[in-house]
């Protein structure tokens, strides 16, 4: 039983980490850009393009839910809505010609291309922050809430 606990930690630790990586590196990567150049640029494309770190976050994130009982339904959830939002907004802006530049940024197809990609975000803090209330349950001492 141990062996499990210690396992399940060190799976929601990694997890997490991997999950929370997409949403903070350009937050931190933007602060550094602007105390050097005094310029403020944020690339809020980034956590797409971080989706392999959350992927495997999110998947160790779940393995540690599942071994704990706690917090694995919205870790699948967040996990699948987020995988159908990046998908689907890639999809689209292949099809549309937003991708390749063929078509403006603007109108209806830039607005719902942005919207999953927004969609796809939440779902990653939603992962993360199950990801954190594990970690609390897990050495918080008892059985984490579900």
């Amino acid at each position: 039983m141990e062996k499990k606990s210690i396992l399940t930690r060190i799976l929601a630790i990694a997890g997490t980490i991997l999950v929370w990586f997409p949403i903070l590196a350009p937050i931190l990567l933007s602060i550094i850009h602007f105390l050097q150049r005094q310029i403020w640029r944020f690339d809020y494309l980034m956590p797409a393009e971080l989706f392999f770190s959350f992927l495997l976050g999110s998947g160790l994130l779940l393995s540690a839910t599942l071994r704990a009982h706690s917090y694995a339904k919205p870790v699948a959830w967040g996990l699948g809505i987020a995988v159908l939002m990046l998908l689907g907004s890639q999809a689209i802006a292949e099809i549309t010609g937003l991708a390749s530049g063929e078509m403006e940024p603007a109108g209806l197809w830039w607005m719902l291309v942005i919207t999953m990609l927004i969609v796809y975000i939440a779902s990653i803090i939603l992962v993360g922050s199950a990801g954190a209330l594990l970690l609390k349950g897990l050495f918080k001492g008892g059985s984490p809430a579900t």
